[in-house]
């Protein structure tokens, strides 16, 4: 692996955060059993990955070209969800998570959007795109899911080995570390607003 791979690979990894992830899903840590748990967050890896490939594919261009918008928006408005999640997670704790999340059999899709699939991560995709063919693009992404999975499923484990014998414990350290962690969640969030509308001022100053 060169250090351009390595890069690449850095850039998603950190973005996709196996131990933030795990506090955007602790209800289903909390509520899913091992094997069911493993196979939602499988399946929202698995629709992560396609995304990231096709944005890998098609750069910029997917935005500007065929889908005629500006980046600049999808940050912003992705910052708005988040900002929004922040909040109710600040408030409200884990039960806010469980509320937007929806219907169980929908839980593939809700791990993939948002907690997956947001501006940085599809920005990064494109990045890792124009680094690498479209084959070496899409190992990099894969195996980095792949990773993520892993990580976080050993999360989901140690939280249940550790959960039979601290239960009261365990509980008030996630609502704690959950709350703590949705005032970064909404900082990130309130970042990528103020980047999104500076990317969009830039280019209508730009035509001027």
């Amino acid at each position: 692996m060169t250090n351009t791979h390595l890069s690449s690979f850095s850039l998603l990894f950190a973005l996709l955060n196996p131990f933030l992830m795990s506090i955007y899903l602790i209800d289903l840590i909390t509520d899913l059993t091992r094997g069911v748990f493993l196979r939602v967050l499988a399946r929202g890896a698995m629709v992560s990955g396609v995304v990231f490939w096709l944005f890998a594919w098609g750069g910029d261009a997917i935005f500007s070209d065929y889908l005629q918008l500006h980046f600049a928006s999808f940050q912003i408005f992705g910052g708005a969800i988040f900002l929004m999640i922040g909040i109710r997670f600040v408030f409200a704790g884990v039960a806010a998570i469980r509320d937007m999340r929806g219907k169980p059999e929908h839980i593939a899709g809700s791990i993939a959007m948002p907690f997956m699939i947001g501006p940085g991560t599809i920005s990064a995709s494109v990045v890792i795109g124009a680094r690498h063919n479209i084959w070496e693009a899409g190992a990099l992404i894969f195996f980095t899911l792949l990773l993520t999975v892993l990580l976080v499923t050993a999360i989901k484990l140690a939280h249940d080995t550790v959960k039979d014998y601290n239960a009261r414990i365990i509980d008030r350290y996630i609502e704690v570390v959950g709350r703590i962690s949705a005032l970064l969640i909404g900082t990130i969030a309130v970042e990528m607003v103020f980047e999104g509308v500076s990317k969009w001022t830039a280019e209508i100053a730009s035509r001027i």
